[in-house]
This record gives C-alpha cells, sequence and structure tokens, in this order.
C-alpha cells in the first residue's frame, strides 16, 4: 500500500507558527483517503462559494496576487532542517476555491489554518484586511534542494483545479498533469474540471529521499482520492495511486491526462512574425503499444481547427508529450529556455486495460496558453456508483527516449517547390539505437498511407541518406493519385514510416497527419 512504501516519522513537533493549530491523533492513510472520495461520492456535489472571500482578496489583481509571497523562513519543516520543505499559495485573485491543507505524522495530524504570518505582502497590495482563519490555501509547493546543497528548489506545485507540475535538476516549468479529464473535446458538452479539495502532506524524516501527500477529489461527476509519493533528482519521479467514484455518466473520461504548449516548430507550415525558430514546451507524443511497437506522433499547429489522433490498444506499455529537441539553437529564447522544460512520460504500473492515448491540437496564435492535452481514455467509462482504480509514474525527464524505441524520430520537414506545386516533399530524420553505429548498406524505409483516404495519393522518389552526426534521412515525395489531380483535393492523409533491415525495425514508427 502506498502509505507504507516510505518509512512515516514517530516523531511530533509543531510546524512553524503552528500554535493556533492543534495535532489530533490520527493515523492518515490512503485507505482513509479513498473512505471520504466515497462518502463524497454518495452526495449529491455541492460546488465551492467563489463569493465566499472578502472583497479584497477577490479583486485582487495579476500583479497584487504575484506580490504576495510565501516567506521561505516559515515554511513547512524549515526550521527543523528537514529534507523538504512546503509553502502555500495565498488565496485571492482567480484563485478562489478554499484548500484544505493538513500535516500529518505516522500517528498525528493537524489542520494548516490560514494565517498572514506566513506571508510577506508588498506595496501592490494596498489597503487589506483580516483573513478568514476557514479559507484555506490555494494550492501547496514542494521544496527540495534539485540544484546545489543550500537552496531549496521548488520541486513540485499543486494548484487550481486538480492540476500539477513537478521539475527534475536543471528543468524549468512547462508541461502540467492533472488527476482527471472529464469530457476534454467532446463536441456540445462542457468540459469539466474537478478539484483536489483537500491535502494531506507527510512530514518527512532526516532520511527520506522522497515526499509523500494525499489528495481528496470533488467534481460533479466524480470524486476520487490520489496518493503521491515524490522522488527528486535528475529526472523526478512521482509514483501516483489513484481511485476514481462515478457520481453520473459522462461521455469522455481520461486518466493520467497532460496539458502542454506547441505554438510553431521546424514542422510548422504556419509562420508566425516572431524572432524565434520555435515555440513548444514539447514537440511530439510518444507512444510505446502494449504490443512493443513504438509510435511519435509530432505535434503541428497548421490546420487553424481543433484536431483529434486516437491510437487504439489492448494494453498501453506508456505515453507521454516529450520535448526532443534540446538545442538552444533551436529556440533561441535565454528567458523562456524551451530547451530545459521537461518530458512528461507515464508509465502504467496496474493493469490498464484497453482503451487509446488520444491527442488534441487546439489551434493558438501565440504562446500564452496550453494547447496540446495527451490521455489515456479507457474502453469502459465507469457508470454512476462505479469505482476504478489504477496506479502509474510520472516521469519528469529531459531524456530524449524515455519510451526506449531505439532508432528515434529527431526531425520532420516538408514543402512544395513553385515548380512542382502538385508534389509535396517529405523528410524525416531518425537517430540513436543501432543507427548510431550502422555499417554497410543503408536501412530500408518503410512509408505507407492510412485509410481508404491513402488510396488519393501515391509516395513516389522514397531515398534514404546518411547524413553528418548519426542521422538518417527518408525523404519521399505524395502526389494526387489521379492523373492531372491536385494536392488541394486531396485532403489530409495519415502516413506512416519507419527504417528497418530484413524483418527487423530499427526505428520507431513516425506518424503524422499532413494536410498535402
Amino acid at each position: 500500500m502506498l502509505h507504507r512504501i516510505i518509512h512515516l516519522t514517530a516523531a511530533l513537533a509543531l510546524a512553524p507558527l503552528a500554535s493556533a493549530q492543534d495535532w489530533e491523533r490520527e493515523d492518515v492513510t490512503f485507505e482513509k483517503i479513498d473512505q471520504r472520495a466515497r462518502d463524497l461520492a454518495a452526495q449529491p456535489y455541492a460546488a465551492p462559494d467563489k463569493e465566499a472571500l472578502p472583497a479584497w482578496m477577490k479583486n485582487l489583481s495579476y500583479d497584487q496576487y504575484r506580490d504576495i509571497r510565501f516567506v521561505p523562513e516559515r515554511a513547512l519543516w524549515a526550521a527543523e532542517n528537514l529534507p523538504f520543505r512546503a509553502m502555500l499559495f495565498h488565496p485571492g485573485y482567480l484563485f478562489r476555491e478554499p484548500v484544505g491543507v493538513n500535516e500529518f505524522t505516522e500517528t498525528h495530524v493537524q489542520r494548516i489554518r490560514l494565517t498572514d504570518a506566513f506571508f510577506s505582502y508588498g506595496g501592490l497590495v494596498g489597503q487589506r484586511g483580516d483573513l478568514p482563519p476557514d479559507a484555506g490555501y490555494a494550492g501547496v509547493r514542494l521544496h527540495y534542494p534539485l540544484n546545489r546543497s543550500d537552496y531549496f528548489d521548488e520541486l513540485a506545485v499543486f494548484q487550481g483545479a486538480s492540476y500539477w507540475r513537478a521539475l527534475g535538476k536543471n528543468q524549468r516549468y512547462g508541461i502540467s498533469a492533472r488527476g482527471v479529464a472529464v469530457d476534454t473535446g467532446v463536441d456540445g458538452t462542457q468540459e469539466e474540471f474537478p478539484r483536489f479539495r483537500e491535502f494531506w502532506l507527510r512530514k518527512p524524516v532526516a532520511e527520506d529521499k522522497a515526499a509523500m501527500l494525499f489528495a481528496v477529489l470533488d467534481g460533479p461527476s466524480y470524486t476520487g482520492a490520489y496518493g503521491f509519493i515524490v522522488q527528486p533528482g535528475e529526472q523526478t519521479v512521482m509514483t501516483v495511486r489513484a481511485v476514481l467514484y462515478a457520481r453520473q455518466a459522462v461521455k469522455r473520461l481520461g486518466l493520467a491526462p497532460m496539458s502542454s504548449m506547441f505554438w510553431f516548430g521546424e514542422n510548422s507550415r504556419r509562420r508566425f512574425d516572431d524572432f524565434r525558430p520555435e515555440v513548444h514546451d514539447s514537440d511530439g507524443l510518444s507512444i510505446r503499444m502494449g504490443s512493443g511497437e513504438r509510435i511519435w506522433r509530432p505535434i503541428s499547429n497548421d490546420t487553424g481547427r481543433l484536431e483529434f489522433s486516437v491510437f487504439p490498444m489492448d494494453k498501453c506499455g506508456g505515453f507521454g508529450l516529450l520535448q526532443r529537441d534540446r538545442r538552444f539553437a533551436a529556440y533561441e529564447d535565454q528567458e523562456a529556455a524551451y530547451e530545459k522544460r521537461p518530458s512528461l512520460w507515464i508509465e502504467p504500473t496496474s493493469d490498464w486495460g484497453s482503451g487509446k492515448v488520444v491527442l488534441t491540437e487546439i489551434p493558438t496564435h501565440n504562446e500564452v496558453a496550453d494547447n496540446i492535452v495527451a490521455m489515456w481514455e479507457p474502453s469502459h467509462t465507469p457508470q454512476p456508483g462505479e469505482r476504478i482504480e489504477f496506479t502509474y509514474k510520472q516521469h519528469w525527464t529531459t531524456a530524449e527516449d524515455p519510451a526506449d524505441a531505439g532508432g528515434r524520430v529527431v526531425a520532420t520537414r516538408t514543402g512544395v517547390h513553385d515548380w512542382q506545386p502538385e508534389q509535396r516533399t517529405v523528410a524525416i530524420e531518425f537517430a540513436g539505437g543501432r543507427l548510431d553505429k550502422w555499417e554497410g548498406d543503408p536501412p530500408e524505409a518503410v512509408v505507407t498511407a492510412q485509410g481508404e483516404e491513402g488510396t488519393k495519393i501515391k509516395i513516389q522518389g522514397t531515398t534514404v541518406q546518411s547524413l553528418p552526426e548519426g542521422r538518417w534521412r527518408v525523404a519521399f515525395q505524395i502526389a494526387p493519385a489521379a492523373e492531372g489531380g491536385k494536392l488541394a483535393d486531396v485532403g489530409p492523409q495519415e502516413l506512416r514510416c519507419s527504417l528497418k533491415k530484413g524483418e527487423d525495425f530499427l526505428t520507431e514508427t513516425w506518424a503524422y497527419r499532413i494536410i498535402p
């Protein structure tokens, strides 16, 4: 069980400024959080009162809210010099839904009440009133000396609905995870955003190498219990155990969902007036099928409309949105440091059954908001009263190949020449695995068009070329199958490409939807 994975401390000490808090004798376990979620599911959903905060907190501007900072010296566990610390987010501005925060040891638990002694209020905040002690917080964040021993970096942040983000060593925040996705991208249906309404943070002991916390999720259609073990390092690994209870039927349930941003990249045909070559937190979807096949789906932002890509399978070996291009020259943005944004790889650790990985691409004209969603949609959507449990690991990593694909796609490019307007050239570059030390004749390229729409084009002129730095390029042209046809009349095409030697596939499968 999750609560037994890490040794729980038997020590009993008050957190800084905890004189207003009271320790109570209680052992906090995942099973007890599960029971809370089950009890909630048996009750009608009660939406939080977003107007309950005092006016001065509700009316904070963006800049005013940012001018309220948690005092690092007041962090939970800082006074005792424990290996992890916790800080809390002030309620107000957009964050009006109260989040309860508790601290626990092996034998006791206490509520962390809202107090202004935790915060410094900058000059922008101006006139402020009292804090309602039962207002809760807007979220929590964990700290750990990731990059150097004398400074506690942010390790993970839980704030807003059921969202969280985490970092490994020398990484910058980018992609986000969330507990569950409900009716995401369903036409004519409003998406739901269940929220973590309460957290329980385990007080660490001196020898701990990982942090642990629990959370209760609540929403109109689902309640849930979540347990997290956060192990920091070069890549930070989060072990997640989750239980969901269905209150009412939904059209789409997404498990282990993640959200990222893609504006434009090397494969983009839509160009924007920007000084940078590429702007994205993630450049593709990686999938490890239960069959063993690896798939790489480059992300694009070309069509100007909502796009869905679906990858059904009997068993999920893993999936994630990755940032593969780690060169500064790919982005030329020292402030944003897109080359340091983590990839997020999901590794199921229980039997998820059959289902599909769903990629949603939302058109965008800037880098402000996340517009890419990936998630697992199980074949069976729980009906009211049903319970499901699943576990997985999250790898917040800068590794190029968390799917263990071996040979992998490292670039996708396309173009049309003026003198051949009805022929589009596609160039895909592979590297890694056995390709790194390849000798002899070039590998064989397998290029196919999928489905009935694939009969509208012909694939021609396929070549395989060796490039510097151990890369191999597959280049080919697509043209209308009909004599005298127009590319504009062909419509979107689903293409696949991989490299093989005899019957042995050397690379993952490049999977791409292209608009000829």
